[in-house]
């Protein structure tokens, strides 16, 4: 019995006893998804492709593992694999912190020709250069996840260091992004949303205390420059990067700059982040240029609104979060459908009436109450279009259109949502 198999078997063997074969196939079938068909060794490291397209993302390349955190303690190979992937991830956040995606090796490919900053040494490595602060986030969170449930340190050297004081120095030249940053991005001949405007530097912001990001975890631009789901994302990493400089390399001068810098982030979130709504109350808008415009939407991909309680960012009892998600989850969000088959967020990167399986899962990883956990699980149950694996979008009204059959990120939360569903309450039709 390989270790999948073993890990697998509580959540599996429980699910079957309960009369529910079909989802405890998809389950175990998307918990291998990662390590089955993604996961590459290479020079020491590991190198982690999203699925169908031959590039890691440090965003997806974490969320891909998340779920295989509580069994790295118990299984070797799960561990090395982790301190792999974290070791080439810190090393690549020093090659380039403003790049999103990353070649295995220096081979120049790229998804698209961009104007950038990239350098002459950097652009080989980089598949796409698209500046999101939730990239930088990832790893982080991935890196105290694993510290946490093994207690193993080792991937905790001068890479990761390195790595720590790099994201501080881009996220703190990022509070000022209109006058100090290196940043900009220009792609031509493509849709609006995979470029920046203003000569590749974004709409103007002023200064708000948090930090810029150009493109989301989407990677469509940001229609303002202060994405709110980001900049809680980037307040939580610098927490737990504070405490592992502190407990870890013993640094306080590092640990202090960290929860400096989140101290000035979440005075900028509590200032300008929130929004009176006159049917919701007090509400999170999604982004803000801290001059006055605010854009209500969420999207599907993490960080959302709708996940922050899932990243540890807020408690899923506050009141803001509380408002914020009705909103989110009604029509007031341009991006919630309601079809035949499925309801749900989508996201504008995928067609309109495109609900995302990611976001199916973060509804039910946030949710409360069991009957709504229990019906997102049934939808995704009978919206696999018969593949057992998730999808990035499906068709609201028919399962069998849905976009990128190759997605593990999808499989893997899909695989986290179902493990805390059964550990919870019986799951039984």
């Amino acid at each position: 019995m390989d270790w999948m198999a073993e890990a697998t078997a509580p959540v599996y063997e429980k699910l079957m006893d309960q009369g529910r074969e079909k989802l405890a196939q998809m389950y175990r079938q998307c918990f291998r998804s990662t390590w089955d068909t993604t996961l590459q060794r290479a020079d020491g490291t590991v190198f982690l492709i999203t699925g169908d397209i031959p590039a890691m993302w440090l965003r997806d390349s974490s969320a891909q593992v998340y779920h295989y955190l509580p069994y790295a303690k118990g299984y070797p190979e799960v561990m090395e694999a982790i301190q792999g992937l974290l070791k080439r991830q810190f090393q690549y956040i020093a090659l380039d912190p403003y790049a999103n995606a990353f070649n295995r090796e220096a081979n120049g490919k790229h998804g698209f020709s961009d104007r950038t900053n990239w350098s002459e040494d950097q652009e080989p490595w980089i598949w796409e250069h698209k500046y999101e602060v939730d990239s930088l986030c990832y790893p982080i969170r991935l890196a105290y996840g694993f510290w946490k449930e093994t207690g193993d340190t080792s991937w905790c050297d001068e890479t990761f260091r390195n790595a720590a004081e790099t994201i501080l120095k881009v996220w703190t030249t990022e509070q000022h992004h209109m006058e100090e940053s290196p940043y900009y991005f220009d792609r031509s001949r493509c849709r609006a949303s995979d470029t920046l405007t203003n000569g590749g530097k974004g709409t103007p912001v002023a200064y708000t205390g948090m930090t810029w990001s150009g493109f989301r975890p989407s990677d469509d631009a940001c229609q303002y420059g202060y994405l709110i789901p980001a900049n809680f994302f980037a307040a939580e990493s610098l927490r737990q990067m504070g405490e592992m400089a502190a407990a870890i390399l013993h640094d306080e001068a590092l640990s202090a700059q960290a929860e400096a810098l989140r101290e000035q982030i979440q005075a900028g979130i509590r200032q300008y982040a929130v929004v009176h709504h006159p049917r919701f109350g007090d509400v999170y808008a999604y982004e803000t240029d801290g001059l006055g415009h605010y854009n209500f939407m969420d999207d599907a991909n993490v960080p959302s609104l709708l996940s922050l309680p899932y990243l540890g960012c807020v408690d899923a009892d506050d009141p803001i979060y509380q408002n914020t998600r009705r909103m989110m989850l009604s029509p007031e969000n341009p991006y919630y459908y309601q079809g035949k088959c499925l309801t749900g967020i989508g996201s504008p990167h995928t067609p309109q009436d495109y609900i995302w399986p990611i976001s199916l899962c973060v509804q039910g990883l946030t949710a409360g109450d069991s009957k709504e956990i229990l019906a997102l699980l049934d939808m995704l149950e009978n919206t696999d279009a018969r593949t057992g694996l998730m999808h990035e979008g499906v068709f609201k009204d028919d399962p069998a259109q849905f976009t990128r059959p190759w997605f593990a990120w999808a499989n893997s939360i899909f695989s986290e949502f179902v493990e805390k569903a059964v550990s919870a309450f019986p799951i039984k039709k």
